[in-house]
């Protein structure tokens, strides 16, 4: 499926389905420098808010642009002090020098980085920071569970898909991307592990906003869950990669 436009089919059950960034990610941030209040952000595919509203609530002013026009449409319902941009981040207008952090959380594989990176640093002021995170819904230093494993079994079931390397992004490779036009250097790299538990409508649900999972599979992912007890510990990881404009 891999379609962009996936999450918008269903803003509101991707608003609950999805979980919240880590706490550590958010204490990494301002340990940065990035969460005073004050600072001008820009949230790049911005979904429904999960990172427009803790840049608010650190007292950030926030433009979030998101293509999605359901999305786009929920977050100003939720966030109505934030400005929204209904548009691709490839295609948005920003004013040069504009903005003090850029923030792409788990949209930056939907980008075309020959585009937005010398646009992301045109808006940035000297120094600013683009800030590059995603949830990964799977943690491979963990033993296998016996639910990854049903998960498993279920995604080799599938017809395979066309190779797609922006679903094989991690830091070192973000690391070369970000800084091969000189736009940018990295400041920081982190990798937060965490873990959360998920009864079988949790999973069904989170399952369905995953581009590449039919309804299908996420109901099997469900019917897995409740033949091992009805919950599920789930480990994840979310990594991070900080850069300044230079």
């Amino acid at each position: 499926m891999r379609d962009p436009m996936h999450f918008d089919a269903d803003a509101a059950g991707y608003e609950s389905a999805r979980p919240p960034y880590p706490d550590a990610l958010w204490a990494c941030l301002h340990e940065l420098g990035a969460l005073r209040p004050g600072l001008r952000a820009l949230d790049l595919g911005a979904g429904s808010g999960q990172a427009t509203g803790p840049l608010l609530e650190a007292g950030l002013t926030v433009t979030a642009v998101e293509p999605g026009v359901h999305l786009a449409a929920r977050l100003s319902e939720r966030f109505p002090e934030a400005v929204v941009l209904v548009s691709r981040a490839e295609d948005a207008v920003l004013p040069t020098g504009s903005f003090d952090v850029v923030v792409a959380a788990t949209s930056i594989h939907w980008m075309d980085l020959a585009v937005v990176l010398p646009k992301v640093r045109a808006a940035l002021v000297d120094r600013g920071l683009l800030l590059v995170w995603a949830n990964e819904y799977g943690d491979p230093s963990v033993p296998r569970t016996p639910f990854r494993e049903r998960v498993e079994t279920i995604v080799r079931a599938r017809a395979p898909l066309p190779p797609d390397d922006r679903q094989a992004l991690d830091p070192p490779r973000w690391a070369e991307t970000f800084t091969r036009g000189g736009h940018f250097r990295v400041v920081r790299q982190e990798l937060f592990r965490w873990a959360i538990d998920l009864d079988a409508a949790q999973v069904r649900a989170l399952f369905a906003t995953f581009s590449n999972w039919t309804a299908d599979e996420a109901n099997e992912a469900a019917d897995a869950v409740c033949s091992l007890g009805g919950t599920v510990h789930e480990h994840y990881t979310t990594p991070l990669i900080a850069l300044e404009a230079v």
